[in-house]
């Protein structure tokens, strides 16, 4: 699986500065003309997809989100955040946060390529930044910011009979949405959508 997954992501690249958006050539998730905001005015972020190397196999590693967060309080989400001045990249970006939120540090990471740009309702351009990361880390979650660190199978993750498709109304406009349980947990929005990309790249 992992020289499938290194295969397939061979090539892709983090996503450009939001302004260059419309002369990006993959797939964005939302079309241009119905962006939340001017293309220009999103902020720049990454997340690392971090693909733990168990002896059962990957797993995928997630994080639930503390509930007084201002925004995406409770959810499911990867470790990643906002790109800050000093990151010389997505992949800096994305790593920083993944240290800062859960402790792994990124000697324990072997970045592996990227999936689509994700925009955000609100307000960013998230890089999915795809990584496999060796076991022998310690986890030193960041309290303020997670409430909790668990893995679901890879397989799991890559069936289509696990994918959910919702619909809903946000603001005047109708909403689709991916959708994707795992015993009591249930992983929405931008972090299924950036899983279910994943199995499309593995896919295609």
């Amino acid at each position: 699986m992992q020289e499938r997954i290194r295969r397939r992501l061979a090539g892709t690249r983090e996503a450009p500065p939001p302004h260059e958006l419309a002369a990006y050539p993959g797939d964005l998730n939302v079309p241009l003309e119905r962006l939340p905001i001017a293309p220009e005015k999103l902020l720049p972020a990454a997340v690392l997809v971090p693909l733990v190397e168990r002896a059962a196999g990957l797993q995928v590693l997630l994080t639930q989100r503390t509930d007084h967060l201002r925004q995406h309080a409770g959810q499911v989400s990867f470790p990643g955040g906002r790109a800050e001045p000093g990151d010389r990249d997505a992949v800096a970006t994305a790593l920083r946060e993944t240290r800062e939120e859960i402790g792994i540090d990124a000697g324990f990471v072997r970045v592996t390529g990227y999936l689509d740009p994700y925009v955000t309702v609100t307000g960013f351009c998230v890089t999915p930044v795809v990584g496999f990361v060796r076991t022998g880390f310690v986890l030193r979650p960041d309290e303020t910011e997670v409430a909790d660190v668990f893995e679901v199978p890879l397989a799991y993750v890559l069936d289509p009979a696990n994918h959910q498709v919702r619909r809903a109304e946000r603001d005047g406009q109708r909403l689709r949405y991916y959708v994707i349980e795992y015993r009591g947990r249930v992983v929405w929005g931008a972090t299924a959508g950036m899983l279910v990309n994943l199995y499309e790249k593995l896919r295609a």
